[in-house]
């Protein structure tokens, strides 16, 4: 039940706190309907900050709440992999769910379109603020919280990435100039990497770094960050395309979206400047092809490119339980991943294959396969793991 008023024309505040507070022995004094909560009368603003707080201790990265019809499915993403932990009694989903929205200062009457909020910790008791995205789905609303964790900047030396890996990307970062672009799926582990990486040139010192960055995911301090603001106008074409003329020698591009932006870096990269982005591409050699369909002078691309990085997480085998399921890993037999990755630095050699051959056969150095399998056969991973990771 959520308790609105009219104020002004056809102005609407909604104020699902008023809900709680009119609570009298379980009973709405409104209507004298008895509050169920799973056997408990625990209000929508402790049942939301208890969930929240238990999703933070189990390291989840997102709260997935599905009204399902007679209630609401819960689930954590955790280790990568969507973990069912409980379901909300329908009268209980219908508060946790006004509660959320009011506390996004999102619209509460609306569940018939998509909306995106977010809420401040201090708002929620949580360490950090909490990003919500509202859906319309068929059988009632979907609400996902994604959950920024309180975790230190890692180094390149705790990536855990291999030895020849972290050195070549070591060798790129004392460049001048240059692109490197990373790829891999949501939740691969970029982000980690791109901040290793902004950490490694604050330790270093000496060059003017700019990001920009949807969203801005931690503050790093000696750096200029800035965030993506797509309804203000401020996208990542636009804003990779001023930032040029604030005199930056370091550009971190969130991600490239279209072919203005990948221009936009790869001329960066040609003029002295070093450039750290993301494309979506599912191999290091899609990520060479999809970028000379965007920038179509071909010899640009190939000139600008240093290093190519193609990243995956592979789940751990729990140590509490040794992969029998225990409390801490919520029941999956898995805490924490490890890094896959696989590689391409550029030579003059191999720019010349491409230019005269294509991208078409590019092998890059250790495949994800063979690392998910050295991982496996380290008994780091299992097979269930292996197999998962590979889609067989």
């Amino acid at each position: 039940m959520i308790v609105t008023r009219l104020v002004g024309r056809g102005q609407m505040l909604e104020n699902p706190v008023l809900q709680d507070s009119s609570l009298r022995n379980g009973k709405i004094r409104s209507t004298g309907k008895k509050v169920t909560c799973m056997g408990s009368e625990e209000t929508a603003v402790a049942r939301l900050e208890r969930l929240v707080r238990e999703a933070e201790s189990a390291g989840a990265s997102d709260v997935h709440l599905h009204q399902m019809g007679g209630g609401a499915k819960v689930q954590l993403r955790l280790d990568g992999v969507l973990v069912a932990v409980e379901s909300l009694a329908q009268d209980l989903a219908e508060r946790v769910f006004g509660r959320i929205k009011f506390l996004a200062r999102l619209k509460t009457y609306q569940d018939s379109l998509p909306q995106d909020g977010r809420i401040a910790k201090e708002d929620l008791g949580t360490r950090n603020d909490v990003r919500v995205s509202t859906y319309p789905t068929i059988t009632g609303e979907k609400i996902v919280l994604r959950l920024f964790q309180s975790v230190s900047v890692r180094s390149l030396d705790e990536l855990g990435f291999p030895a020849e890996a972290r050195g070549a990307l070591e060798v790129f970062l004392r460049r001048n100039g240059g692109l490197l672009l990373l790829t891999g799926p949501a939740g691969s582990g970029k982000t980690t990497t791109i901040y290793a990486c902004l950490r490694w040139l604050v330790d270093h010192g000496g060059r003017h770094v700019i990001t920009v960055e949807d969203p801005v995911e931690q503050v790093v301090s000696e750096i200029m960050q800035t965030e993506v603001n797509e309804a203000a106008g401020l996208t990542f074409a636009k804003a990779s395309k001023h930032l040029l003329r604030q005199d930056p020698e370091v550009l971190v591009i969130g991600e490239v979206r279209d072919d203005e932006t990948a221009q936009t870096a790869v001329r960066a990269a040609l003029t002295g400047h070093l450039v750290i982005a993301t494309l979506h591409a599912g191999s290091c050699q899609g990520v060479i092809e999809r970028l000379l369909v965007m920038c179509p002078d071909r010899y640009a691309v190939l000139s600008a490119t240093a290093l190519v990085m193609n990243q995956r997480l592979m789940r751990r085998i729990c140590g509490s339980c040794q992969g029998k399921g225990c409390a801490p890993c919520c029941g999956s037999g898995y805490r924490g991943r490890v890094p896959l990755l696989e590689w391409l630095m550029m030579t003059d050699e191999l720019r010349e294959k491409i230019g005269r051959e294509g991208a078409l056969g590019l092998a890059p150095q250790r495949t994800l396969e063979q690392s998910a399998r050295e991982v496996w056969e380290a008994g780091v991973s299992d097979q269930n793991e292996y197999r998962r990771m590979m889609g067989i």
